[in-house]
């Protein structure tokens, strides 16, 4: 996926779904893997053009495992966003803790509520997240196969206890296309250094799906538009505000573990 074909994706999402207003200001959580900075690239180039202005900050919550965020705060610099690093201890709170999802839903907890506070100092009204269309699919089976209940998250979530509306303008990108993106233009990825990284029930979900694509490409695209037009009630808010766009008015708690 090059350059252009990104903005495209993007823009024709922002445009369905609403997700930009003028003079929204808007903080991108950047976590320094793919989809964050891929998404960081989106915003800061349709910045530029796009008929209806915004302003950018991006933000990263260092967990505490001693990864080096320099080259992201170098990109940051290149790409003219203000770039904050809020430190915390969630790493060692966490590892204190009994299970292992039981530490990943605490540290998403820990560092949604960090992105928030953050996002807030800087007198933000949104925040970016990087999901993309696979990250959809995988959150409708881990709902269906651990809470059994159809589910999945939208473009558009507005959180009535914060104030802040959740955006996902990569909503309509293939990981695979991310993952082009990225090798093509070079993206400074930091690995993360988290030990249950690639162990979680979210990996072994996507891994699942992802045999089942290999035998059926088309079936992505297929379950991902089966999400995209069903009951499910954020995903019926989000389709009402592309026929009328209007501010928030209704209110959403936030989603746990399933939502990263």
């Amino acid at each position: 996926m090059n350059l252009q074909k990104l903005y495209s994706y993007t823009r024709r999402a922002i445009q369905q779904y609403d997700l930009i207003q003028a003079h929204d200001r808007i903080a991108i959580g950047i976590s320094g893997g793919k989809d964050s900075l891929t998404l960081l690239y989106a915003l800061a180039g349709l910045r530029r053009f796009y008929p209806t202005p915004f302003e950018l900050e991006a933000i990263t919550v260092d967990l505490g495992f001693d990864m080096d965020f320099t080259a992201i705060s170098d990109l940051c610099h290149t790409l003219d966003v203000n770039y904050t690093i809020v430190q915390t201890e969630i790493a060692q709170i966490v590892s204190r803790r009994a299970t292992d999802s039981y530490s990943c839903s605490l540290c998403a907890k820990l560092r949604k509520g960090a992105l928030n506070q953050q996002a807030q100092a800087l007198h933000c009204n949104k925040i970016a997240y990087a999901h993309h269309m696979d990250d959809v699919v995988d959150t409708f089976i881990l709902s269906l196969n651990y809470e059994s209940r159809l589910y999945s998250f939208s473009p558009y979530t507005y959180l009535e206890q914060t104030g802040l509306t959740l955006i996902r303008p990569l909503i309509s990108i293939s990981e695979y296309e991310i993952l082009s993106f990225v090798r093509k233009y070079q993206l400074p990825i930091v690995e993360n250094l988290c030990p249950a990284d690639g162990a979680t029930t979210r990996t072994h979900a996507h891994t699942f799906l992802e045999e089942l694509y290999h035998k059926d490409p088309t079936l992505r695209k297929r379950l991902f538009t089966a999400i995209e037009n069903s009951d499910i009630q954020d995903w019926q808010i989000a389709r009402n505000r592309s026929k009328t766009p209007k501010s928030p008015t209704h209110s959403h708690k936030q989603p746990g573990g399933y939502d990263e």
